[in-house]
């Protein structure tokens, strides 16, 4: 095994701040949504909490996005140029999740410094960092002010298609944290990746790490 290191310090705070940050949204929105049924702190606390939560990782995107956009760490989204290429990995991966890893194949994806997240992992977060964390965040804050947004609102559906839209984003971020908590223990021991983003270091087989650096 050799240790290479692909999580910068400034990734791996935004990331645990984002992590522990959705985990306050998702208990606090369920406690909004279920009040009367559901009661761990009152209707008013969860409000405030999630309003100023909610802000608190607006900022943190902004930091993520920043960091990404002026840095080469960039390529890690998008390394391989090639559509044919990238999207043949993409089904290689998706046919290692679907029964590749349960008969014991290889995982067709080798991490290196520029190579970090998988093809289809690549695809699903730029879905999620570029459009639908926007979207949650835009529409959380017509949701905190309808009176000072009723036109926006208004403009996009009115009240039930923005709470709508909030809602079913609510779903998949809440499911996605379970998967992405699945996935992060299929490394070469349940904990290494998770290890990783505290040290920022991976741990991987010398022959991938010569053949992709």
């Amino acid at each position: 095994m050799q240790k290479i290191y692909i999580h910068p310090l400034a990734v791996r705070v935004w990331h645990w701040i984002n992590a522990i940050g959705f985990l306050v949204l998702i208990a606090t929105g369920v406690q909004i949504r279920y009040v009367g049924q559901i009661d761990f702190m009152s209707f008013k606390t969860a409000v405030v909490v999630h309003s100023w939560c909610g802000f608190f990782l607006t900022a943190n995107f902004f930091v993520w996005l920043t960091f990404y956009l002026f840095s080469d760490k960039i390529k890690v989204y998008h390394p391989e140029l090639s559509p044919t290429k990238y999207f043949r990995a993409t089904f290689r991966q998706m046919q290692f999740y679907g029964y590749g890893i349960f008969r014991g194949d290889p995982n067709p994806h080798h991490v290196s410094v520029y190579r970090k997240f998988n093809p289809l992992q690549s695809n699903m977060y730029q879905i999620i960092m570029m459009v639908l964390v926007p979207v949650q965040f835009f529409t959380g804050v017509l949701l905190w002010d309808v009176a000072r947004f009723t036109s926006m609102v208004e403009m996009f559906g009115g009240l039930r298609v923005v709470d709508t839209v909030h809602m079913l984003i609510f779903i998949f971020f809440s499911g996605f944290i379970i998967v992405h908590i699945y996935l992060a223990s299929l490394g070469h021991t349940p904990t290494a990746h998770f290890k990783a983003m505290i040290t920022g270091y991976e741990e991987v087989e010398d022959k991938h790490e010569a053949d992709h650096t």
